[in-house]
């Protein structure tokens, strides 16, 4: 029976695959060697975004910052209010001439008729609107207050002013009560006085909240009598705060003008508002909703500079989402952690940037998420820290990523098996990893795949139910390796090849070689020993000194507790330039003292009378300048490497894959 496939096109519903927490690792991992902190090279991650091996692309915070800034630049270019208030002005104008315009054709009529009668009566009329009309004040408020009261003589300018005064009433309603001007549409006196009714139902519970006493009504109960008017409210809270966020806009609306536009519409609206008998019941709510929400900020003014208009409801949804915008904009250009993503409201983001940037922002809040419940980091007091399977998967993926740089016939397939000849074999059993020969135990093996997926025939294995057989070498090998971390190694980009080496070549020793020995040194001024979970942290010294004599004595002390053969890996890219004075302190100079290329050389005699081999691999150095390396293979045997950073990790790992296979018995 084939399987069934239905192909849709994307509508915004359908679930992207889960993240991967090793490739988000494998993601951030420059900038972590980099930097040394994980928290940092995380916060890297979420203002850059990732690209994912499949190809997907997770913005960054830096991508949905720039989409708030354009969203910003684009809402306070969209109009001007001021263009709209113009509109009225010259509609209020046509509608004076077109009243006007009637006047004088009732006086021709009244001429024209014969009529003394109606001729003495119809001046009358005509001088008394024609004061009238002269004394309306000249503001918009005045005159639609004036107008609302004149009797008109042109049926047609009524109508037209009807419809104006209409029309205003309804931007009026949009411009506090977005959201809910659907109910009101044609706002006469009876929604009008439902309106004052719920508005005055709001304060009262505000008021007795604010008291400590029951709300009467409830809630559930306002929303039975006034659910219409407020669709969408799922708790109190929440409607109020879409009804302070409205007002707040509405405020910024008025700030945003010019104090004469202000004056001017603002005087319309609550013009308006008494009208509708609004005015009182709005007043109490608004200031019942600052002082409930002190946190928005009421007093905010944006600069509209568009060529159109903008009417009152459209500039002050425009504010609303200003001021939306300018929160996601605090917040993401201070983020710093996946928890502080979870501050930014997701709807907010879907409003004004769209479907795409609220899931992407949802994908992004998810990496650290990812990361840690898969167990790679932790986070200890908010700091972001690696756990040990992160530390063993970053060493996993830099040996795995230097074996992929190097011939796989030559170096995949050398002739390393380490289990055979020359091996005895133990009772133990581990996991098997990346890299180790498949030298299976299998009824663990079994055993394992039968315990993850139940019983039953067939078995089907898996490789995490791969156990192998540990096997003890004959010959065993102890090293040591040296990295300088002197200040020129991330000068010259060398620092984190460096590093990226020493945790391949732990991995590979710790899988391949569990019973070899492996140290690590670091060295500027001075030297000192870190643990393999140190490694993806540590940090380049900002101190002038390149004390290898430190390096090697540190080095030599760690290798005398060890059997087996020994050897020494020193990473530089400098010569000698600082030693330990007579007084312990370590001492630095350039060009190097004698003093100094003496006491080093005076260890790397020491490291050969103890039989241990020094091996330097120099970065970015000239035979011709720098001849102190070759002095030590000279005196020691060992041998010298000139090679470039991105070479670093194959030499190491291919020499001493070399040089532990000739140090096996032969058979």
């Amino acid at each position: 029976m084939s399987a069934r496939y239905d192909y849709s096109g994307w509508d915004g519903s359908q679930e992207f695959s889960a993240l991967d927490p090793e490739e988000l690792l494998a993601a951030l991992t420059e900038n972590l060697l980099e930097t040394g902190d994980l928290s940092d090279a995380l916060e890297r991650l979420l203002r850059g975004g990732v690209d994912l091996p499949d190809g997907e692309r997770i913005d960054g915070l830096r991508d949905l910052l720039e989409q708030t800034r354009r969203k910003r630049e684009e809402l306070l270019s969209r109009g001007d209010p001021d263009g709209e208030l113009s509109r009225y002005r010259e509609a209020l104008d046509e509608i004076e001439e077109m009243e006007r315009d009637g006047i004088d054709e009732l006086a021709r009529e009244a001429d024209e008729s014969n009529d003394e009668r109606r001729k003495e009566v119809t001046d009358d009329v005509v001088a008394e609107r024609r004061i009238a009309l002269d004394l309306m004040p000249p503001d918009i408020a005045g005159k639609i207050r004036s107008m609302s009261s004149y009797e008109f003589v042109s049926s047609e300018a009524r109508e037209a002013f009807e419809a104006l005064a209409e029309e205003m009433r309804q931007e009026v309603v949009d411009t506090y009560f977005q959201g809910i001007s659907d109910a009101l549409k044609n706002p006469d006196p009876e929604s009008m006085a439902r309106m004052r009714e719920a508005m005055d139902s709001l304060s009262n519970m505000l008021e007795q909240r604010q008291r400590g006493e029951e709300l009467d009504p409830t809630f559930d109960e306002f929303m039975e009598k006034f659910g219409d008017l407020f669709p969408g409210a799922e708790s109190l809270d929440d409607l109020l705060e879409q009804l302070a966020k409205q007002m707040a806009a509405a405020e910024a609306m008025w700030r945003s003008m010019s104090s004469e536009q202000r004056a001017e519409l603002q005087g319309l609206a609550e013009s308006l508002l008494e009208d509708m008998d609004l005015r009182w019941s709005m007043d109490r709510l608004g200031a019942n909703l600052r002082q409930a929400f002190p946190e928005m900020d009421w007093g905010q003014g944006y600069r509209f500079d568009g060529e159109g208009s903008l009417s009152m409801s459209e500039a002050a949804d425009a504010a609303r989402q200003l001021a939306e915008l300018e929160r996601m904009e605090d917040l993401l250009s201070t983020a710093s952690s996946a928890s502080a993503l979870n501050e930014i409201d997701i709807d907010e983001v879907r409003r004004n940037l769209g479907e795409d940037a609220a899931r992407q922002l949802g994908r992004l809040a998810d990496v650290a998420k990812s990361l840690e419940q898969s167990g790679l980091i932790n986070n200890k007091g908010g700091r972001m820290e690696l756990t040990a399977h992160g530390v063993r998967r970053l060493g996993n993926k830099a040996l795995h990523d230097l074996f992929d740089q190097l011939n796989k016939d030559r170096v995949g397939q050398h002739q390393t098996t380490f289990s055979g000849f020359g091996h005895d074999r133990e009772e133990t059993t581990r996991p098997y990893e990346y890299g180790d020969a498949l030298n299976l135990h299998l009824s663990k093996t079994v055993h394992n795949a039968v315990a993850r997926s139940g019983g039953g025939v067939p078995v089907s294995l898996s490789p995490e139910d791969f156990e192998v057989v540990e096997t003890e070498a004959l010959s065993r090998s102890a090293t040591v390796l040296c990295i300088d971390l002197s200040m020129s190694m991330p000068m010259r980009d060398n620092f984190v090849p460096a590093k990226k080496m020493a945790m391949a070549l732990q991995t590979l020793i710790s899988s391949r070689f569990p019973r070899d020995y492996l140290g690590l040194v670091v060295f500027s001024d001075v030297a000192r020993e870190v643990s393999p979970t140190e490694l993806p942290t540590v940090m380049w010294d900002y101190i002038y000194g390149t004390n290898l004599q430190h390096a090697l004595a540190l080095s030599r002390s760690m290798l005398s507790k060890q059997h087996g053969t020994k050897q020494i890996i020193v990473v530089t890219d400098g010569e000698p330039t600082a030693h330990i004075n007579r007084w312990g302190e370590p001492e630095f100079n350039y060009p190097p003292l004698p003093e100094t290329l003496r006491l080093t050389m005076a260890e790397v005699v020491r490291c050969t009378k103890a039989n241990i081999t020094i091996n330097t691999f120099a970065l970015d150095l000239e035979r011709t300048h720098y001849p102190f390396v070759e002095q030590i293979s000279k005196v020691n045997g060992g041998r010298t490497f000139y090679t470039t950073n991105d070479d670093l990790g194959g030499y190491v790992l291919v020499d001493f894959l070399q040089h532990r296979r000739v140090m096996r018995p032969a058979g």
